[in-house]
């Protein structure tokens, strides 16, 4: 499910021409992607820059946009098509053959720090084959992957470790911003698969109220939280560190996995793994 919010949407252009002489990332992004006045363009991150798979005239400049709008600070993950032979740029490709958007299909490669303890959710950690899930507990395609995924894991931990990064899309699914939290301080205390439960708690999508829905974990669960525990900064830092790291691989929606340092769309290549192909 998409993370592009209403003002995101606003920033981007649908094709873009460049102007000659040459290529300026910076004033590119400034003119013709961030277009909204209102939002303020404090600093540009390139990710990541590689050619165009088979197109090799066309280069991708993978960024991270910190932004400031209404007095908020925003990262803002975006993806450029540049050809700058031609003077042309556009926010998405598509193969002709497939129809596959190249914008969805192709992200960062994903650096090996991302595989650390602190994220490690079940298998092996030194499995000869990495998984890395970035997930909102109440996306519904986090709802029919992800315990799918992890029952696999968990059959076979000593062919699969699983990196887990909360992801909550709070404008979609507000209760995630609160559910993520519950999740952190359980796997804090070693209760992962209790964290794993929230996958499965029956709550109005729009809930924000955090006493509300630790009340729904206690009553369906049985787990019982304080509101103290889930507003401990430490707590509060550590998802938004996960969500800083997941706009960092450009993730804009969920769930997003990675499969040994690979982005996997289809969600499925480690399935290899268990039937022994790899």
């Amino acid at each position: 499910m998409s993370l592009m919010s209403k003002l995101s949407m606003s920033l981007i252009a649908a094709s873009l021409a460049l102007n000659a002489g040459g290529f300026d990332l910076n004033a590119f992004i400034k003119k013709s992607v961030v277009t909204n006045r209102q939002v303020k363009v404090n600093r540009i991150n390139v990710i990541t820059k590689k050619p165009v798979p088979g197109s090799p005239d066309w280069t991708i400049y993978m960024v991270v946009m910190d932004l400031t709008y209404h007095k908020k600070d925003i990262k803002a993950p975006e993806t450029i098509f540049v050809n700058e032979k031609a003077g042309l740029a556009t926010m998405d490709m598509f193969e002709l053959r497939s129809g596959k958007s190249l914008r969805r299909s192709i992200k960062p490669d994903l650096p090996n720090t991302y595989y650390d303890d602190a994220h490690l959710l079940y298998g092996d950690k030194n499995a000869p084959h990495k998984l890395v899930i970035f997930s909102d507990p109440d996306c519904p395609f986090c709802r029919h992957d992800v315990p799918k995924i992890i029952a696999d894991v968990k059959k076979n931990p000593t062919k699969l470790a699983l990196y887990y990064y909360h992801m909550p899309l709070v404008k979609l699914h507000p209760v995630s911003g609160v559910l993520t939290r519950i999740m952190e301080v359980l796997q804090r205390q070693g209760k992962n698969d209790d964290a794993m439960k929230m996958y499965t708690l029956k709550i109005n999508a729009r809930e924000n109220k955090a006493p509300k829905v630790l009340a729904a974990v206690k009553k369906q669960f049985g787990i019982d939280i304080p509101q103290s525990a889930i507003d401990d900064k430490a707590i509060k830092d550590a998802v938004q560190s996960d969500i800083d790291r997941g706009t960092h691989m450009m993730v804009n929606g969920t769930p997003t996995i990675y499969y040994d340092g690979q982005y996997d769309n289809s969600r499925i290549q480690y399935k290899a793994a268990l039937i022994g192909k790899q």
